[in-house]
């Protein structure tokens, strides 16, 4: 029983379902090691063990009972971006410190109606605003590779503890590149769905036309089930959209490799500070899948210089509008003594946010600003849909598009890059936001350092089952997914 967190969501189920394990003793694994850890880690911000202990009891009664579904009692640790009833919600903000939400977001709330037990909350960047997770109002957390290295971000609680052996899968959210990012910075497989295809709702928004949630874990396979559980429509979102999910498990080998159209973009292998070893292997994965039947093919995506300067006005922008909400009167953190409600206003919001967020509502609020939104804001849009346009082009000739999930590796702990130099390691992730389309991380290999390397699959809309099948597939002929950092050795 000591090594339970090896197993992949397919064995935890079987396991369960033949009585093998319980869910109590599955969920007492995981909280044992959390306990041992995530010291090292500082993955989670809270750990729901006794929420946790209850409903490993409840999905053991369900499962006894022969009710249970393909998940019942499968543990799980959550973006703390997702409302959860009765356990605090803080965005990785000071401003929410004292936020326990009254209500679930619908990914928790489906996880919960599937029977997957919520281990707890995991740490990331503050309001998502970030590349690292080092801008977290509860500290950095660290990579399992390499403790002195950034896990990406803003997911990097999420992966962090997936890498740990903290917990089998978490859910994380992506708005330029979150979680395709730190799956690529921990070595793990994480998909980033069509926008309106996973529900928004209890969801704290950073910029609303770009945020989408999804499954981060070792494998695809893993992911697939857990996009099983977060797809679907849901009316309380009014960006959700109307169309009928997958079963994502099921499709795994629905895909055929052979005979696979896989774009390389010649301008993504050209971008200047692409790290040598990144690119060498993310070449040998394409190689490979080339051996396996697929067809390379070179395209051009010619808006590529455009991605960072349009994402980095239209995110702060929507920031800018989603963050005035946080003014120390209704809730979250409240300014102490204030003279006046202007007061009240700018020390709630000067002391509750940090730099980072701080800096995107000052540049948001001043594209949006009068004299300054149609030469900004609106001008960005504009080139949002030649962005957009550009992909739709490509996939007229290819099935999917190859690049880097990343320029490089994992960033060292306190690297201070500048604003500017953060943005641009976003060069790869923020184009597939801009445009609504799905992508996906996979683990191809390890730098000099040990470091793990992503490759980046994007799809045309809709074809989240495509991008699982590809990476299931490659990962049957790999076996990346499978290494582990010397961290998740330790037995609890």
């Amino acid at each position: 029983m000591t090594d339970l967190h090896r197993l992949s969501i397919r064995e935890l189920s079987q396991g369960l379902t033949n009585a093998e394990f319980s869910s109590r003793e599955l969920t007492e694994h995981y909280l044992k090691r959390i306990g041992k850890i995530d010291a090292q880690v500082q993955s989670f911000i809270t750990v729901a063990e006794e929420q946790a202990i209850a409903q490993a009891n409840a999905a053991d009664a369900l499962l006894k009972s022969g009710g249970a579904g393909a998940l019942t009692g499968i543990p799980v640790a959550h973006k703390d971006i997702f409302c959860t009833n009765g356990i605090k919600t803080t965005a990785g903000s000071k401003m929410l410190d004292n936020f326990i939400s009254p209500y679930d977001a619908t990914v928790v709330a489906k996880g919960k109606a599937a029977g997957l037990v919520t281990l707890g909350k995991v740490n990331m960047d503050e309001f998502a605003m970030g590349s690292t997770s080092e801008s977290s109002y509860f500290g950095a957390t660290r990579n399992p590779w390499a403790l002195d290295r950034v896990p990406g971000g803003s997911s990097g609680g999420s992966a962090a503890a997936v890498a740990a052996d903290l917990a089998p899968f978490a859910t994380g959210t992506d708005t330029g590149g979150s979680i395709r990012q730190p799956a690529s910075f921990c070595g793990l497989t994480g998909l980033k769905p069509t926008y309106g295809r996973v529900s928004r709702f209890g969801m704290i928004a950073y910029a609303s036309s770009l945020d989408q949630g999804g499954p981060m874990a070792r494998s695809a396979e893993d992911c697939a089930y857990l996009m099983n559980v977060m797809a679907g429509h849901d009316a309380k979102d009014s960006t959700s959209v109307q169309k009928e999910a997958d079963d994502y498990v099921a499709n795994l080998n629905g895909t055929a490799v052979k005979g696979l159209r896989i774009g390389i973009p010649k301008q993504y292998f050209n971008v200047q500070g692409l790290d040598a070893d990144v690119k060498a292997r993310v070449e040998e994965s394409l190689k490979k899948l080339e051996d396996m039947g697929a067809t390379l093919v070179e395209i051009d995506l010619n808006m590529t210089d455009a991605y960072v300067p349009t994402y980095y006005l239209i995110a702060p922008a929507e920031a800018s509008s989603n963050l005035q909400r946080y003014d120390g009167v209704r809730y979250g953190y409240r300014a102490e003594n204030p003279t006046d409600i202007l007061d009240l206003y700018k020390r709630s919001r000067s002391e509750g946010f940090g730099a980072e967020v701080q800096r995107r509502i000052l540049i948001g609020t001043y594209a949006l600003s009068a004299g300054y939104y149609d030469a900004y804001y609106v001008k960005a849009q504009k080139v949002r849909r030649l962005i957009q346009q550009d992909f739709l082009k490509a996939f007229e000739n290819v099935d999917v598009i190859a690049a880097p999930s990343a320029p490089t590796t994992a960033y060292k702990i306190g690297a201070n890059l500048s604003p500017t130099e953060m943005y641009l390691g976003d060069i790869y992730t923020l184009a597939v936001n801009l445009a609504g389309l799905p992508a996906i991380n996979a683990p191809v290999g390890f730098d000099a350092d040990n470091l793990p390397v992503g490759l980046q699959l994007i799809g045309n809309y809709w074809s989240e089952s495509q991008l699982l099948s590809v990476v299931h597939q490659y990962q049957q002929a790999t076996d990346w997914h499978t290494k582990r950092a010397a961290i998740a050795e330790e037995n609890a």
